[in-house]
């Protein structure tokens, strides 16, 4: 298949489109490289990509999903079989300081999205959701089922618009849309912003780490390899009729903060400083997914630890950032 990935000089674009390519399907990236955090990484997981495909299946557009115009002449000049857009501004703490970048990338630039899979003949639109539309959701582990209008932060709301805004195109023009909603993904190349490499960084630097509402938080963190399997099983669905659906993707197993911080620390070799703090603004203080629909219609399986993947993440950012 040929399959646009937006995103994918990002954590999960990028791993996904090695992933795409490894199944020998053709890829084109688009990604802005913006500076909401260092450039260089987004660069280097463009080369590695590079490095692992061949210089026929996999090319990358330097643009934003904002521009209406360029996304239309891209889409009609490649026909794709399959769209994945995981292209979004990230970060709920972030939309508190920034509103408009979530405006921008995540309400615009996803209506640009669908708009060219309409005119364009897409059959099938794979986005990305978050945990985050869950919010303030009591119920637990959370389920597709449950309500998600309570959300505690801008990013959460443009994400819960883009499931309405996807489902909405769905009924009006009838190709298929699947939302999947990422938990805590963490690993090898992933995002600066995100708790792992933040905790990494200052427990390597002998830095006292921000632990929030001391340390009573709960979350579904996920290995990469998890969640860009689950990604790879959807998008290569063959299933051709049209239809909306939204899935929760993760590992499935609730693991304590308190628990992660000191297993990153084994692998790291070094003994944590923990700060402990009350909670932040538009933050939640558990998070976990019921995958019961992932697996049943596409045999996810996810299957790596937390001893292992933090090894693993640990080792990378050692390799990365030390040495």
């Amino acid at each position: 298949m040929h399959i646009l990935v937006t995103g994918a000089a990002g954590f999960i674009g990028a791993d996904l489109s090695q992933k795409l390519l490894a199944q020998g399907h053709s890829v084109v990236g688009v990604d802005n490289f913006n500076d909401y955090y260092e450039v260089a990484l987004k660069r280097a997981r463009h080369a590695s990509i590079q490095n692992h495909a061949r210089a026929d299946a996999f090319s990358m557009q330097e643009m934003d999903i904002v521009d209406r115009d360029a996304m239309g002449a891209l889409f009609a000049r490649q026909r794709f079989d399959v769209v994945v857009h995981l292209a979004a501004q990230a970060g709920v703490r972030y939309s508190i300081e920034n509103p408009n970048s979530y405006i921008d990338s995540n309400l615009v630039g996803f209506g640009n999205i669908l708009e060219a899979c309409r005119h364009h003949a897409v059959s099938h639109l794979v986005y990305a959701s978050s945990s985050s539309v869950y919010g303030a959701n009591k119920n637990f582990p959370f389920k597709e089922s449950d309500r998600v209008d309570n959300p505690v932060s801008l990013y959460a709301a443009t994400k819960k618009a883009n499931e309405l805004m996807a489902h909405a195109y769905v009924d009006l023009y009838g190709f298929r849309c699947t939302g999947l909603r990422f938990f805590t993904v963490y690993g090898p190349w992933g995002r600066p912003d995100m708790a792992p490499f933040r905790f990494a960084s200052r427990m390597l630097k002998g830095e006292p780490i921000p632990v929030y509402n001391h340390g009573d938080m709960i979350r579904d963190f996920t290995y990469i390899d998890d969640i860009t399997e689950g990604v790879l099983r959807v998008s290569e669905s063959q299933c051709n009729s049209s239809g909306y659906a939204v899935y929760n993707i993760g590992r499935g197993e609730p693991v304590q903060l308190m628990d992660f911080i000191q297993t990153l620390a084994k692998h790291l070799g070094v003994e944590p400083n923990i700060n402990m703090l009350p909670m932040q603004d538009g933050d939640v203080p558990r998070t976990m997914a019921d995958t019961t629909a992932l697996v049943r219609d596409f045999d996810y399986n996810p299957s790596v630890s937390i001893d292992r993947g933090l090894a693993q993440f640990a080792a990378w950012y050692k390799d990365y950032y030390v040495q």
